[in-house]
Parts: C-alpha cells; sequence; structure tokens
C-alpha cells in the first residue's frame, strides 16, 4: 500500500533523493570550507609575521594588547595575555592553523569548531569588543558561523566520516552481521 519503505522516504532512516535533499545535506560544506581556509590563514599570517609575535614595537601583539585593554570587554584577559605576549601569539597562531586544518580536513570537527569559536570569542570579548556598532566587529560573526559546525559536524568529505565508516565496517564483520 505504502510507495517505498521508510528507508526511502523524506525524513526516514536512508538515504534522501533529489536536488533540494542533496542541497541540504552538503549546505554546511561551503561554511566548512570558508571557516578552515580563513583560519588556516589567519594562523600561517601570524606565524609569518615576526613583528606580530614580538613582545612590543610597531603591529606587534603586545602593542595590539595594550592599546585594546581600556575597551575590552573582558580585560582580564588582555592581563593573562600580556604576561608574555610572544607565547600567547605562538599559541593563538598554532591554535588558529589546527582548528583550521582540521576544519578542512573534516578532523574531529566538532572539537575543531569548539576551538575555532573559542578563539572567536576572546577575539570578541577583547579586540572586537569596542566595535559601534557591534556588528562592524568581525569576531561575532565569526562566533556564530562556528555554531552550526558544532551542532552538525562534518558528515561529508571528512575524516570523521571515513573513521566512522571504517569502524562499522569493522564491527560488521567482527559481529558476523550478514552471515
Amino acid at each position: 500500500m505504502a510507495h517505498g519503505t521508510l528507508l526511502e522516504q523524506p525524513g526516514g532512516l536512508g538515504p534522501r533523493r533529489g536536488v533540494r535533499a542533496t542541497l541540504r545535506r552538503y549546505a554546511l560544506l561551503p561554511l566548512r570550507v570558508f571557516l578552515g581556509i580563513t583560519s588556516t590563514y589567519a594562523g600561517l599570517d601570524k606565524l609569518t609575521d615576526s613583528a606580530f609575535l614580538s613582545a612590543s614595537g610597531p603591529g606587534s601583539l603586545g602593542e595590539l594588547l595594550d592599546n585594546v585593554r581600556p575597551t575590552a570587554g573582558a580585560p582580564f584577559l588582555i592581563d593573562l595575555a600580556q604576561h608574555s605576549p610572544t607565547a600567547f601569539g605562538y599559541a593563538l597562531a598554532i591554535g588558529e592553523l589546527l582548528v583550521g586544518l582540521a576544519t578542512l580536513l573534516g578532523l574531529w570537527a566538532r572539537v575543531a569548531a569548539t576551538g575555532g569559536a573559542l578563539i572567536s570569542l576572546v577575539l570578541w570579548l577583547t579586540v572586537s569588543w569596542s566595535a559601534t556598532p557591534y556588528y562592524y566587529g568581525n569576531d561575532l560573526p565569526y562566533l556564530m558561523a562556528w555554531l552550526p559546525l558544532i551542532l552538525a559536524g562534518a558528515e561529508h568529505f571528512s575524516a570523521d566520516n571515513a573513521l566512522r565508516l571504517r569502524r562499522r565496517r569493522g564491527l560488521d564483520m567482527g559481529l558476523g552481521v550478514g552471515d
């Protein structure tokens, strides 16, 4: 009586068909690629900029921290970074690089997206807090852009999915499923 099984129905357990379903399935992929490339680039940019990684001087993280301290939403974060601006600069740059690469690969996607969101949150509370109106600052939109990836992960074209399928095949063979 029914046209197809539960597995073939929209909202069922199986694969969806049609252009709209395909677009829905891959909707987060452009966001993941954009955030991955941007975060990777930001990390590499910082790591290759000797002025940024200096404790003081023009273009240094130390100078930036001094300039944003009076208007920061969370000045205690500035105080923490000012104990060792160079170490903090390296930590920030390496964090952005790792988050970006993991996001592009879809490896530990939710963990990577959480790292990206935390970096964006810290930058919003410190560097771009004083942007008026608030939407002129870019760190808050980045924070919001990471949230869908935290919620959904990276289901398609991802190392996470490849590892999941590999584990599933191993479990299927170990349990004798299909004998």
